[in-house]
């Protein structure tokens, strides 16, 4: 029988189309990799129904959009909004007091239902939180993805220099790692990125079992983002980084970021600016999101931005650095044409990068990597073999790095083509469908059609 599927996410602007990634901290890559596994699952005949739940905001600041009950994806998959807490937007770690409103709305409402889903799949701890009660509630197969998990940021803040009381007035992250906890005692399933997310970051928590992990990769939609030809045109691009840079055709080193701590910008900066030789061969792109006044950014945002202005004015980098303050989400793909044009590389020197869909997407493009050697780019590189690996709380390590990645065309050449051979061999959106609904149909037998009387593994199937 075809599948209805039931996915939580509750935090960011998520909508059908035109995503605002970006726009803060909490709309980034989940939001992205969410939206388009809902499309992707719908597209499958095995699929009869996909229902992506998240919060219904009403907020002058932000799109009335959000504020729809309802809004259709595709034919067969659909954002439902539900009202929780205050109806103005809010960052994640300000929801926690309003999940179990959540909780009851949605119980209420798929009881009324006469088809009840056939699993929840929560993405992140918000939503693991709120699927793993109403799993319990209604005896409904229960999947969990943390995307990132609390117990690995905490340590990272840590190693950072912020003190516990810092973390916990700015991330509530005690609540964040309880959520966690309760999420992965209920469910029947967690689906992580990479084989070292379950064993080196979920294994730290105490409700957490191999047995439950399975490993499926994020794929890459290979319609928008593939290798650039002769005939492209990249007017467009070229006036979004033309007015900042005294030589527009120097070798660009492109990161595509939010501007949150995590993802290490300003060190970045800071290797380009100590570096004479990456100063003289490169154009540094930094492409962290939408804003029109950064006064009226997030804090951390803020906080972000003005460390860029200073390491822009300490090392004199004016003509040698872009970053744009408004760019269209259509424009993404062509920037990674645009730099793999320009024979340039894609940096990622994220503290701790989960799995990096950038990174995938970068390497479709056949644009080389220098990324962080924590979490999932590892992974990656594994098999796309298409750059280089770096320790990037390093800032001399990764000054290095990124001076000898750059030095020598022919190995830019091999990498390049590892990329685009790697991803579409490893990493299309088909290949992860695929992996997931074989999971969804085969992982556990269900004693009655939509409720969990006892969950049995199925045999010969093995731990990761």
């Amino acid at each position: 029988m075809a599948l209805k599927l039931l996915h939580l996410h509750l935090h960011g602007l998520i909508r059908s189309n035109d995503l605002e990634l970006g726009r803060d901290s909490d709309t980034g890559g989940q939001t992205l990799y969410v939206l388009e596994l809902v499309k992707a699952l719908a597209a499958l005949k095995e699929v009869k129904q996909v229902d992506l739940v998240t919060r219904l905001i009403q907020d002058r600041k932000v799109s009335a959009g959000y504020s729809q009950s309802r809004e259709r994806i595709t034919p067969n998959a659909q954002i439902i909004r539900i009202p929780f807490g205050p109806k103005r937007y809010l960052r994640k770690e300000l929801l926690w007091p309003y999940l179990d409103q959540l909780v009851e709305e949605l119980v209420i409402k798929l009881k009324q239902e006469n088809d009840l889903p056939d699993w929840i799949h929560a993405h992140y701890a918000d939503a693991g939180y709120v699927g793993a009660l109403v799993s319990s509630r209604l005896g409904i197969p229960f999947v969990f993805t943390g995307h990132s998990l609390g117990r690995e940021k905490k340590r990272r803040l840590l190693e950072s220099g912020m003190d516990h009381l810092q973390i916990e007035n700015n991330y509530s992250i005690s609540r964040r790692i309880e959520a966690e906890e309760l999420a992965l005692s209920k469910a029947n399933l967690v689906i992580t990125s990479t084989l070292q997310e379950s064993k080196e970051q979920y294994s730290r928590y105490r409700n957490f079992s191999s047995n439950q992990a399975r490993v499926i990769s994020p794929g890459v939609d290979l319609r928008r983002f593939y290798p650039s030809s002769q005939s492209n045109a990249f007017s467009d691009i070229q006036d979004l980084f033309d007015p900042f840079l005294r030589k527009p055709s120097l070798p660009p080193l492109l990161a595509i970021s939010r501007a949150v701590r995590r993802k290490n910008i300003p060190a970045l900066v800071e290797a380009f600016g100590q570096s004479n030789i990456l100063r003289e061969r490169h154009n540094l792109i930094l492409i962290l999101g939408t804003r029109n006044d950064v006064r009226l950014l997030e804090k951390q945002q803020k906080d972000v931005f003005q460390q860029i202005f200073e390491l822009v004015d300490k090392y004199n980098l004016y003509g040698k650095i872009s970053y744009p303050k408004c760019h269209r989400r259509d424009q993404i793909a062509t920037i990674y044409r645009w730099a793999a044009d320009l024979k340039g590389l894609f940096v990622n020197p994220a503290l701790t990068e989960p799995f990096g869909l950038t990174l995938l997407e970068a390497a479709a493009s056949g644009l080389p990597m220098v990324a962080t050697d924590d979490g999932g780019p590892t992974e990656i590189l594994s098999r796309c073999r298409n750059g280089l690996l770096v320790d990037a709380t390093d800032v001399a390590i990764l000054q290095n790095t990124l001076e000898y990645a750059g030095s020598n065309s022919k190995q830019w050449k091999k990498w390049s083509i590892n990329g685009i051979k790697g991803i579409n061999q490893h990493f299309s959106w088909n290949s992860h469908v695929r992996k997931y609904l074989s999971l969804m149909n085969n992982q556990f037998t269900f004693s009655g059609s939509n409720r969990l009387a006892e969950v049995i593994p199925l045999s010969g199937i093995k731990a990761s």
